[in-house]
């Protein structure tokens, strides 16, 4: 739509007068000039004949106020809200021309009849947009059409709010296993090492790369829409490389965050855009990766940028408006309760973020949300004291986000050990009471468990070969720091290593074999501090690091959260630097990322490994489950690729 208002002398304004053709008037204005006077496209614009019944009244209004900025396509013009009706009304009168694609059509499968636009279709399948507005997937054999759709969808990054990247699903299972085989294969455009964990609902996979995200058959790995936007130039951080992970469904909508510290909500049948809220200013460092967590009707999130100096969150919004409804600051500004825990001019550009996926308890209404390494991350002389909140877990209450208990794994860091390892909320016996608890690898080597209904501190063990930057926890599980293990200037060895015992990748807990699935580095580090300054449009980590030259390994470790102890470690061949998570079942089988490439499988309970299909892939993603047309999938993004495995 251009803007030739001024050009044409024209005001909108009024336009009504025209009585029944006000609608056309406005259209001939605004719309015509790009995309033809049928709106079948023109010289400047597509056709959009065959777009407009793929969106609801709002959705179309929303593209009348933004635009399609990555298209080209400008907002239009100022309309007055008769105009906007007209036109929107016209709009909804302008057929295709003959043979056009999408193509409005009626099916019938299994007896029933379904009416709308044909979106895909092959010898083999067909999608459509039902004029119910619902996504229809239907399957050919010969003449005959049956509708499909997924018996078991995974609608949030860890596939449900407690965490445990757990699936009940058995059609897989160890006896098996060994059959799997890839399915499809879908792959992006102009990105990397995809970061994103898969989503489905009702028979569409929902997958991401930065400001962009893909509907797909679940089934199939066809394309159903595609929902981009130009990626901020000039960014810092994360983000600024092409890394998002994921969106969250909650109803109709799906929610993802923007490069550049939006949040936003999309259609999840059009992928049109809903509504967008700023969560900070780019322009200092912040940026955003993580995937929302949908909570009652809010959605919640946090930002990245704290190996740039920004200052962490935690926010909700209203899943209908997007308005902010509540946020949680995870470190104070001079002055504030916790400020006494920052001593020196480190406060100022404190860290603390929260780029990754939290969890929820709905009887507790507790959120729990993991927060990152203070800043500069290895540079401490400026920020003396605890650092609150970052290398912590907090609690908030899911209505107000006022918070509740919190609990500090690693007090002033100058390691990079931020919290951000998944935790895992797991009701269970312990010492032979029932009890309701938060499990957690941390990256600082030592395996937790708490009590998520106060933060009180039961058990804490070391889980890697190799600890030296601390001898233990004392009995509130405070770390006891060994002496000389800061950085310097010159460089100090460091067990574990920056990269971690574990990371953000994906853990699991299995409520039948009761272990704990982490993917874990036995492997120490060089770390050096150099004096920082913050300023925008730059980093801040205050020094360098290095892997030590010797005795690194990748470990997959089943852990018994009772003792804290590895039941059996299964160890692999790779250079440590993979960054790829877990994945357990009710089948009996751990899937995993291994360190060489391959995706693998294991017996849940022995550690066997079961099977493996190499993908020449530095990992960055974890795998998750679903169940499509009555058949078991496992799906994982490989460098570029979305790969969806099922047995034959």
């Amino acid at each position: 739509m251009k803007m030739l208002l001024p050009l044409l002398g024209f005001s909108l304004v009024g336009l009504n007068a025209f009585g029944q053709d006000a609608g056309r008037q406005v259209f001939a204005v605004s719309c015509a000039p790009c995309h033809g006077t049928d709106g079948n496209g023109g010289e400047l614009g597509p056709g959009i004949a065959t777009r407009v019944p793929m969106r609801s009244d709002d959705e179309l209004r929303m593209v009348f106020r933004v635009g399609f900025p990555a298209s080209g396509m400008p907002p239009a013009p100022p309309l007055t809200d008769s105009d906007t009706s007209a036109l929107i009304q016209y709009l909804r009168t302008i057929k295709p021309r003959e043979g056009s694609a999408p193509a409005h059509a009626t099916v019938t499968a299994g007896g029933k009849t379904f009416a709308g636009l044909v979106l895909n279709q092959s010898q083999f399948d067909l999608q459509m947009l039902g004029d119910d507005r619902k996504l229809h997937l239907f399957r050919k054999t010969g003449a005959q059409l049956r509708s499909v759709t997924s018996q078991t969808d995974w609608t949030t990054y860890n596939g449900g709010p407690a965490g445990s990247r757990y699936s009940a699903l058995t059609q897989i299972n160890k006896d098996n296993v060994a059959s799997l085989a890839p399915k499809w294969v879908f792959s992006f455009r102009n990105t990397s090492n995809l970061q994103v964990t898969p989503t489905v609902s009702e028979g569409v996979m929902y997958v991401t790369a930065a400001n962009e995200c893909y509907a797909l058959d679940a089934g199939s790995g066809r394309e159903i829409w595609h929902y981009q936007r130009a990626r901020t130039k000039e960014l810092v951080g994360n983000a600024s490389g092409g890394i998002n992970r994921g969106v969250a469904i909650a109803g109709d909508r799906l929610f993802m965050v923007t490069d550049h510290a939006h949040v936003i909500a999309l259609s999840k049948v059009t992928g049109a855009l809903l509504w967008e809220t700023e969560m900070a200013d780019w322009r200092q460092n912040y940026n955003a990766t993580g995937a929302p967590l949908p909570v009652g009707n809010l959605v919640i999130t946090g930002s990245s940028g704290g190996d740039e100096g920004v200052r962490g969150f935690v926010a909700a919004f209203d899943q209908t408006t997007g308005k902010e409804v509540w946020r949680f600051w995870t470190t104070p500004k001079r002055g504030e309760p916790g400020a006494e825990t920052w001593q020196g001019k480190g406060i100022d550009h404190p860290g603390g973020t929260t780029w990754m996926t939290g969890t929820y308890d709905a009887a507790l209404d507790l959120i729990y949300w993991t927060v990152g390494n203070p800043g500069p991350d290895l540079y401490g002389e400026d920020r003396l004291g605890d650092n609150l909140y970052t290398d912590s877990v907090v609690a908030l209450d899911a209505k107000t986000g006022k918070l509740k208990w919190h609990f500090q794994f690693t007090p002033h860091d100058v390691w990079d050990y931020d919290a951000q390892e998944t935790p895992a909320l797991i009701d269970t016996m312990w010492q032979g009471q029932p009890r309701q608890l938060l499990v957690q690898a941390n990256r600082n080597g030592f395996f937790y468990v708490l009590d998520r209904t106060n933060g009180k501190f039961l058990q804490g063990t070391q889980y890697v070969k190799t600890v030296t930057w601390a001898t233990g926890l004392d009995a509130n599980g405070r770390p006891l720091v060994a002496p000389n293990m800061e950085p310097t200037l010159e460089g100090r060895r460091v067990y574990p290593a920056l990269d971690g015992a574990s990371n953000w990748y994906s853990t699991s807990y299995n409520p039948i074999t009761k272990l704990y699935y982490v993917q874990t580095n036995d492997k120490g580090g060089i770390f050096t501090k150099v004096p920082a300054e913050w300023a925008a449009g730059k980093r801040y980590m205050g020094g360098s690091f290095a892997p030590v030259p010797e005795g690194a390994q990748r470990v997959l470790r089943a852990i018994d959260i009772t003792t804290g102890k590895a039941v059996w470690s299964l160890p692999q061949v790779g250079g440590v630097d993979s960054w790829g998570g877990v994945l357990s079942t009710a089948g009996g089988v751990v899937i995993f990322c291994e360190d060489s490439g391959a995706l693998m499988a294991a017996d849940a309970a022995s550690g066997k490994a079961l099977w493996s299909f190499q993908t020449s892939a530095l990992w960055k993603a974890s795998p998750m489950t679903y169940q499509f047309d009555n058949k078991q999938y496992l799906a994982v993004a490989a460098g570029p690729n979305i790969i969806a495995f099922a047995l034959p």
